[in-house]
Formats: structure tokens, sequence, C-alpha cells
């Protein structure tokens, strides 16, 4: 056991439905359980950079039954304003770790729950390195590229929206005898892609792991057409690229740019080649938002609880994961090497193919 009495808890990176259900988690066993103060810090890491800091004490009272069935975050996060190279107005960049280490000294905390993706984890835990801060992680993130954990909270929420998209579009498509093309996130990684379109029932299912031709997508429409249906349903990731290796992206910001155009690309392209009307949605932020889903709701109760237990124990550069059905956790080392891509010859893609789906080619 380890001396504790003052947690704090923070969540960082894009937002995603579950947030809520962790803090409330982390907040309910530390007190409960062991009687201490928890802080929530604000915005990410910015809550410990900012003078003042930014922060509340997080008491039972105000964790009432709403906040589980909450999305977003309470606490707010940063996706934005890395603080070893943090942006400043002038255009330079400065870094601002130290800041981070002396809020947390500031705030005379013993312990800190960050809940994350790969990249706020790898930072975090950079940022804690610095002056041996006690850190936990807890895997967040739709896009679900999280290594040593199958399943990282907002993930199955996003794949919902999916489905629930794809069940909606398929009776205008069938009505209008149309291509529809559904746009998804995930960044890098084809998860969302992948699990949603098999269960939403798509025809043709484009991720970034695995290269395609637009030949190969029009036979598979054109089969579908042989076998007597009237539509196609087809789902591409946002980090797909063009048959030409070309990312998709779309201006942003300046001179920044992100994921954003893959779907017209491919309505573009298709529109010509299979006599049918084609027609593009993007999910975009929608796939973040809402009620978290049961699965999302549970992981974040059970990473809450084994956060704080770790916490407890004075296990640190930890991260809390979901492995063979029950909890773990990991080496925080073992987890920020870069994204956890999808296996083109793992049992979702040889599920894909089994059912007929076109995932791009065989290698």
């Amino acid at each position: 056991m380890t001396l504790v009495h003052r947690l704090g808890v923070l969540t960082s990176g894009g937002d995603c439905a579950g947030l809520n259900a962790a803090i409330r988690a982390v907040v309910h066993r530390a007190i409960h359980s062991y009687r201490w103060t928890v802080f929530g810090i604000k915005d990410g890491s910015l809550g410990l950079m900012n003078r003042p800091l930014q922060y509340q004490e997080l008491s039972l009272d105000l964790f009432n039954g709403n906040m589980l069935r909450m999305g977003g975050t309470v606490l707010g996060t940063t996706n934005k304003g890395d603080p070893f190279a943090f942006p400043m107005p002038d255009g330079t960049t400065k870094d601002r770790s130290g800041e981070f280490i002396e809020g947390f000294h500031m705030l005379g905390l013993h312990a800190l729950i960050v809940i994350g993706g790969d990249g706020s984890l790898r930072i975090l835990d950079k940022l804690c390195q610095l002056d041996n801060v006690p850190m936990v992680g807890i895997p967040k993130t739709i896009d679900n590229d999280v290594h040593q954990t199958e399943f990282a909270i907002g993930f199955t929420t996003a794949v919902n929206v999916v489905v629930d998209a794809l069940d909606r579009l398929q009776p205008t498509a069938a009505s209008h005898h149309r291509v529809m093309i559904l746009e998804v996130m995930g960044r890098d990684a084809g998860h969302i892609a992948l699990s949603g379109g098999i269960a939403g029932g798509a025809d043709v299912i484009l991720i970034p792991e695995v290269p395609y031709s637009l030949d190969g997508v029009v036979d598979k429409i054109n089969d579908v057409r042989r076998e007597g249906r009237n539509h196609a349903l087809v789902v591409v990731a946002e980090g797909c690229k063009t048959e030409d290796g070309l990312p998709a992206t779309v201006a942003w910001s300046g001179d920044q740019s992100r994921y954003g155009g893959i779907g017209h690309y491919l309505a573009d392209k298709l529109a010509a080649r299979v006599n049918a009307e084609t027609r593009v949605t993007v999910l975009g932020h929608v796939q973040r938002g809402g009620q978290p889903a049961m699965r999302d709701r549970l992981l974040a109760s059970a990473f809450g609880v084994h956060a704080v237990d770790l916490v407890a124990q004075g296990k640190f550069r930890r991260m809390v994961a979901w492995q063979d059905r029950g909890v773990v956790d990991v080496p925080i080392a073992e987890v920020v090497v870069g994204s956890r891509c999808v296996d083109p010859q793992g049992p979702v893609v040889h599920t894909a193919r089994s059912l007929g789906i076109y995932v791009g080619e065989f290698g």
C-alpha cells in the first residue's frame, strides 16, 4: 500500500462516450473504499499548466445517476498543445512541461489517474517521468487503437452509431437503387469501419491497413447486382488513401490539415462506372457523442475501480486493460509504442471476407 490522500484525475485527447462513467468510478472507489480526496483536473494537462490552477474537488454528490449516462467529459479535455512544444501566440513553441510538474505539487497531489488514448498516454507518461509523478492510465478512444487492450472506452458507442447509420441508409438505398457510401472516423486504424461495416451489413469495407482497387469495388457492386439486389452499402475509414496512395485531407486552421474527403473521392470515381447514383454520408463527430453504450459503461466502471486499486497498491506507470473478458494491468511502456492497427490476417478481417464483403485486395 502507498500513502495517498489526494488523488487527481484528468481526461485528455478527443472526447468519447464513457469518460464520465470512468471519472465516476474513480471517485466512488477512491472515496468509498479509501477515504481519499479526489480532484478533477480541467482540460487535460492544461489544468495543471495554467495559473491559477484549473481543478475542482469531486465529491459523491456530483455523481448522481445521470453522470453514468452522459457523453463527453465534465472535466473538459484537449487534443492539442504538446506541453513539451506548446504553441505560443507569437508562433513560437515553448517547453511548458515544468509547469505541469509544478502544478501537480502546488495542488498537493499524491498520484494521478489519466484517461486518454495512445497519444495522450505517451505524452502524459513522459511528463510524469520528469519528476517520478505516480501515474496510472485508463485507455479511451473511439479508434480502439491502444495496444494491450481489446477494447478502449468509447469504441463500442462509436460502432453502434455506424450500425445505426447503415440501418437508416439501407432503406433509402433500396428505394432509389443507390450506392450509399458511409465515411467513418478512426484516423489511421480501421477498427470502427470494419466492426461497424460487418454488423451493419456492408458490401464493401475499406480500411487503411488493406490496399484496395477501384476495379475491386466496382466488381463487388456488380456482383451484388447480379445476385438480384438493386443497391449496395460501402463503408470507408477516413484514413484510407486514394487508389494512387494519396491521403484524403481537407485544410483546417491555417496550414494544418485533417482527414476527410475519401467518401466523396470514391463517389466521384464510382458514379461513372457502376451505372447507379452514389450518395455520401460523413458521420464525423456524431460518433463521439451521445449516451455511452452498455459495454462502454461497464468498461469505464471496471477500469476506474482497477486504476484506483493500482494507486492504492503503489503500482504506477501501468495502464488498465481489457483482456480475456476481464480487467488486467500492463506496463505503460508496452502501450505507448504507436497505434494498434487492424491485423489484415486477423479474425475480424477473415470474418468479413468469409461473408463475401470486399475488404481490399488479398496480399
